[in-house]
């Protein structure tokens, strides 16, 4: 089962995703992506350090998020928990694995995403 709760922080539109992003649950963070752009927000975090499972349905949502915000002149960053924690833990093996991970904008944490400038793609701050 999956989660997606909405939060803001200052400009940034935060979405919390907890549970499995796969071929039946990708929609429903497609839609709640396009919602936050529809609401006029073009700074996006996904946080996904709740997300326990996630195929190529769910990369594939990432990826088309980002196209999103590019295509609005703004910005998508994630947040992926550092290597060995539990969850989330996941998305970032498989991000890595297809060799992806690299387009992202990656954040520890909420603050960390949403407080200042982005280190660019691809990037893990500490």
């Amino acid at each position: 089962m999956l989660s997606v709760e909405r939060a803001e922080h200052g400009d940034w539109a935060v979405l919390h995703i907890s549970g499995e992003l796969d071929l039946v649950s990708s929609a429903v963070v497609r839609r709640r992506v396009h919602d936050v752009v529809a609401d006029g927000c073009h700074h996006l975090v996904l946080d996904l350090s709740g997300v326990r499972f996630c195929d190529s349905s769910g990369v594939g949502v990432l990826i088309a998020a980002r196209r999103l915000l590019h295509s609005c002149r703004g910005a998508l960053r994630l947040i992926l928990p550092a290597r060995g924690a539990v969850e989330g833990s996941h998305v970032n093996r498989v991000l890595a694995a297809l060799g992806v991970r690299r387009l992202f904008d990656v954040h520890p944490d909420v603050p960390a995403a949403t407080g200042g400038v982005a280190d660019g793609p691809g990037t893990l701050t500490a």
